[in-house]
């Protein structure tokens, strides 16, 4: 349920509450053998996500189906230098209204319209989301600690998550400090995500590990662990500003880690690739590797988000042609 806040105006505004994500990861103590132990056989790796969108297809209405989950378990996402609370309100009535009614209402889908998992913005702009989204109950998420690169100092770090926090944003997306993986400093890793997830309160915390940087996956594995065990309630790939961003044998490699952890303690942890997937085919890849590596449970947006932009225009463009039997031009399907 959602509660109650000023803005600067005095004005009362509806907070959201993390419904969707009742369930949190308590963490558990350091296991520096486990974590050394991580593993990785690339070319395995490779071979496996290579087949994962040829093995599986699913075609005409099934496909619809599958487009619409994709909708529900989508960080609608703006993080761009010139954001402004305008921008923000627009995408979050998008939010709000993923698909045009028409399609809606084709899909037998008008007494349950679908929504998307949540909204990201940066922490100055999560006030404007909370305030779009009042009454909807779709959280908000908001970046933090020095987003993108994650260098600033600690206090800093943790002051702007409580700061996001106080604004109204019920899911935080950490970026950890990706020297602490290339020098193995685990321990420092797992303190610093502990004293995170502390300054979030009762927000979700989502760590984005910034693959791309890591270099390994044996250190893509390893990072996923230490963050689970810090108390992550999701890892993440990417800030979606790296060179290389959220691809199959990265998220192949964490989805297992997080099949691993829940295997060793009970706890089953979130994933959410971010950065690259731009079309309904990406989606629909991703949805197959949830399915096949964790189950019918990591299909829904309390274990599973993707990081989009771009990326729900074509899925409305591809859900408009399974519908009328034409393809319309990309620009009718704007974001925001």
């Amino acid at each position: 349920m959602p509660d109650h806040r000023r803005d600067g105006t005095g004005e009362a505004v509806a907070r959201i509450v993390p419904a969707r994500n009742a369930h949190r990861n308590p963490g558990m103590a350091l296991e520096l053998d486990w974590v050394e132990a991580a593993r990785v056989n690339l070319s395995a790796a490779e071979r496996r996500a290579a087949t994962m969108a040829t093995r599986r297809t699913v075609k005409k209405e099934w496909q619809a189906a599958w487009l619409v989950k994709a909708i529900t378990c989508m960080d609608l996402t703006t993080l761009a230098g010139d954001d402004t609370p305008g921008r923000v309100q627009r995408l979050c009535a998008k939010a709000r209204h993923p698909l045009r009614d028409d399609l809606v209402e084709a899909l037998g889908l008008a007494d349950r319209p679908p929504t998307v998992g949540a909204v990201c913005v940066y922490p100055t702009m999560v006030g404007a989301a909370v305030k779009a989204l009042a009454g909807s109950f779709i959280p908000v998420a908001s970046v933090a600690t020095g987003f993108p690169a994650g260098l600033t100092p600690l206090p800093q770090r943790l002051a702007e998550i409580r700061y996001a926090v106080e604004e109204g944003a019920a899911e935080i997306d950490i970026v950890i400090h990706r020297a602490q993986v290339l020098n193995r400093e685990w321990s420092a890793l797992y303190d610093e995500v502990r004293a995170m997830r502390e300054a979030c309160g009762e927000a979700h915390l989502k760590t984005i590990l910034a693959t791309g940087d890591l270099r390994t996956l044996r250190n893509v594995e390893a990072a996923s662990l230490v963050c689970m065990m810090a108390g992550a309630d999701f890892i993440k790939t990417s800030t979606g500003k790296e060179d290389v961003n959220a691809t199959l044998p990265v998220s192949l490699v964490m989805v297992r880690a997080i099949r691993d952890y829940q295997a060793r303690t009970g706890e089953r942890v979130g994933f959410k690739p971010a950065g690259g997937l731009r079309t309904a085919k990406d989606a629909i890849a991703w949805l197959i590797l949830m399915k096949e590596e964790l189950g019918r449970p990591w299909l829904e947006p309390e274990l599973f988000r993707i990081g989009a932009s771009s990326l729900l225009a074509d899925v409305e463009r591809q859900i408009e042609h399974f519908v009328t039997g034409r393809y319309s031009a990309g620009f009718r399907h704007a974001s925001a």
